[in-house]
C-alpha cells in the first residue's frame, strides 16, 4: 500500500505546525481526493486525540498525523542567555515575558504515540528524526502507514532501515523547519533543492517517496513525479485556503509586495526554518544559536504579542520559496485545481511540450 491507495490524487498537506494545520483543512483536502495531515507539534496528547475525533467528524475519507521527534542534542546554556539578554528589547516593546528556554519536556512525544496506537490513524509522519524500529513496527502491526521526513540520501536510507513505509523527501526550497535529523549549525543553508534531491533519494531506496519544497502548481508536481517521487506533499500552497487556522496576517504576507522573499533562519526557534524576511529575522536571525526548542521557547510568548499587535515584522512567517504564487482558494478546490493542473502538464510531457 502506499498514499495514492489513501486518496485519489497525489497530492498532500503539508503537516504545518504551529496554527495553519487544523481538522477543517486536514478534512477539506481529503474530502476533495488529497490526503490531509494533522500537525501534532506544540499540542499535548489529549489535543491530537480531540483533533483526530474531530476530523473523523468531518469526513470518512483518509488522513494523517505528523509528530515531531523528541531532541536530544544539547544546547549551549551560555549562548541560548546570551540570545535572552538580546531579546529583552522585544520582551519590552510587546510588553510579553520571553519564555521558560528548560520548559515543555519533549513535546509529548511517547503519549502521543500511545494516543495513536490506542486509536489508529491511516498515516503517521515524522519530523526532525527517525523514530526506533520497536515504535515503527508498533505503529505496523495496528495497519498505520508511515513516513519519514528526510533531507538526504542518507537519512531516506537510515529510514528505509528502520522500517518506514515511505519517505518524504524534503528540499531546501520548502516552508518553515528544515527536518534534518542532525541539526549541525555548519550545514546551514548547504541544503539540496527538491529536483535534485528526489532522484538521488530514488536511486538510494526502494520505498515510495513523497516530494516536497516550493510547489505550488501542478505542473511543478509532475515534475517531482517524473523525477522519481510518487507523490507531492505542499504547505505554503494550502496554507492561505479558508479552512487554515494560519493567523490572517500570515496569510496576507504571502503575496504582500513588501515581503519579497525567504530565508532560513534559527531566529524564532534555534532550528533553520524557511520563512519570510521581515524585522525580526533581519535583527535576530544571524544571532540566534542552534538551540531548538529553547529558542522556540523563549520567544513564544513573543510570537503571540506580535500577532495580537497586528505586527507582521515580529511574527514567524514560515513560507516556502514559491509563496508568491499561492492562491486563496477553498481547500477542497485547490486540490482540484492542482489535478486538472498535473493532467494538463503530463499530457504536455506526453506530446512533446507541444500545445
Amino acid at each position: 500500500m502506499f498514499l495514492t491507495d489513501l486518496c485519489r490524487y497525489p497530492v498532500v498537506q503539508a503537516p504545518m505546525a504551529g496554527g495553519a494545520s487544523c481538522p477543517a483543512l486536514a478534512a477539506a483536502v481529503s474530502g476533495a481526493g488529497g490526503l490531509g495531515f494533522l500537525a501534532a507539534g506544540y499540542k499535548t496528547a489529549e489535543a491530537v486525540r480531540k483533533e483526530v475525533a474531530e476530523v473523523r467528524g468531518l469526513t470518512p475519507k483518509p488522513f494523517g498525523v505528523n509528530l515531531f521527534m523528541p531532541q536530544t542534542e544539547p544546547a549551549d546554556p551560555a549562548a541560548v542567555d546570551a540570545y535572552r539578554r538580546r531579546l529583552a528589547g522585544e520582551s519590552r516593546a510587546y510588553e510579553a515575558p520571553l519564555g521558560d528556554p528548560e520548559g515543555g519536556g519533549d513535546d509529548e512525544f511517547d503519549a502521543k504515540v500511545a494516543v495513536l496506537l490506542e486509536d489508529p490513524v491511516p498515516v503517521v509522519s515524522f519530523t526532525f528524526g527517525c523514530p526506533s524500529r520497536d515504535t515503527l513496527d508498533a505503529f505496523a502491526r495496528v495497519g498505520t502507514y508511515t513516513i519519514v521526513t528526510v533531507t538526504t540520501p542518507e537519512e531516506a536510507q537510515s529510514a528505509q532501515w528502520a522500517g518506514a513505509d515511505a519517505v518524504c523527501v524534503q528540499g531546501i526550497e520548502a516552508g518553515g523547519h528544515q527536518s534534518t535529523h542532525r541539526d549541525d549549525p555548519q550545514t546551514d543553508g548547504s541544503g539540496i533543492g527538491l529536483l535534485s534531491l528526489v532522484p538521488q533519494v530514488r536511486e538510494t531506496v526502494q520505498v515510495p517517496i513523497l516530494a516536497t519544497g516550493g510547489l505550488m502548481r501542478g505542473a511543478q508536481i509532475a515534475a517531482v513525479l517524473a523525477a522519481g517521487a510518487d507523490a507531492a506533499q505542499l504547505g505554503t500552497a494550502f496554507l492561505v485556503c479558508p479552512e487554515s487556522a494560519a493567523h490572517d496576517l500570515h496569510k496576507q504576507a504571502m503575496t504582500n509586495p513588501l515581503f519579497v522573499r525567504t530565508e532560513l533562519t534559527r531566529a524564532f526557534s534555534g532550528r533553520p526554518a524557511r520563512g519570510l524576511v521581515n524585522r525580526f529575522v533581519r535583527e535576530h536571525g544571524r544571532h540566534a544559536p542552534a538551540a531548538y526548542p529553547q529558542v522556540h521557547r523563549l520567544t513564544s510568548g513573543l510570537r503571540g504579542a506580535a500577532a495580537r499587535a497586528g505586527d507582521a515584522q515580529g511574527m514567524s512567517l514560515w513560507a516556502g520559496q514559491g509563496h508568491r504564487m499561492a492562491r486563496k482558494l477553498p481547500a477542497g478546490r485547490l486540490v482540484e485545481v492542482l489535478a486538472t493542473e498535473l493532467d494538463a502538464a503530463r499530457a504536455r510531457f506526453a506530446t512533446g511540450g507541444a500545445k
